[in-house]
């Protein structure tokens, strides 16, 4: 497995480090959100170790692009920050786990095999909370007054808003920092969510409803 650690204590990183060389090929070190992205393309690895309090650019944002541009990397967040909030963005930007710094390193070592078997690892109690904000979010498709923004992910609300500015896929692209082709298996999904067959009934579906503030006139 091969593995960029994206974090900027240094003490912290060259402790990851020698705990995992024997087990693990650790292809890159970065210290910033830019840095992991770059090193995400370069290097392609398997997995991104990311902290996510990261200066230039935080952690999670730069999950959220690498999940978008290169799916197949698998993010696990290695962080501090214990609070819910943290743990849902994270996810909702596509990391594949979240474990805590304060485990022991056999745990992390156990985390990344738990990945390599199709897992995802989470520190105790996690699993937990993701399941109790499922059950308090969820709501079956075709429940009465459910709306855009509880259907959609963040990226594809962000998509329609930039379709009902009047945005090509390629300037879309170009907006968010994704590729032309990316922008359209997003809309493809947009129309599968929403049961609609055109760019245009999702624009008017948009205005309907003005989900997050979402096509004004």
């Amino acid at each position: 497995m091969r593995i960029v650690i994206a974090d900027d204590h240094p003490l912290y990183v060259e402790a990851l480090k020698n705990l995992l060389q024997n087990d693990f090929e650790i292809v890159s070190t970065v210290t910033d959100g830019n840095q992991a992205i770059a090193a995400a393309r370069e290097k392609m690895p398997d997995v991104i170790l990311m902290d996510i309090n990261m200066p230039v650019l935080n952690g999670i944002d730069a999950t959220r692009q690498i999940s978008t541009e290169m799916p197949e990397i698998k993010i696990i967040i290695l962080t501090s920050f214990d609070e819910d909030e943290s743990l849902f963005r994270a996810i909702q930007a596509g990391a594949a786990g979240y474990l805590l710094k304060n485990l022991g390193g056999e745990d992390i070592i156990a985390g990344l095999m738990e990945l390599s078997r199709g897992k995802n690892p989470f520190s105790p109690g996690l699993e937990e909370c993701i399941l109790r904000e499922f059950q308090r979010s969820y709501r079956p498709r075709g429940e009465g007054n459910v709306h855009l923004a509880d259907r959609l992910t963040v990226r594809q609300l962000e998509i329609i808003e930039l379709l009902v500015q009047g945005l090509t896929y390629r300037e879309i692209g170009e907006t968010i920092f994704i590729s032309e082709r990316t922008v359209k298996y997003h809309v493809s999904k947009i129309k599968e969510v929403l049961d609609v067959h055109t760019q245009e009934q999702i624009i008017a579906r948009a205005r309907g409803e003005n989900p997050l503030g979402l096509g004004r006139a």
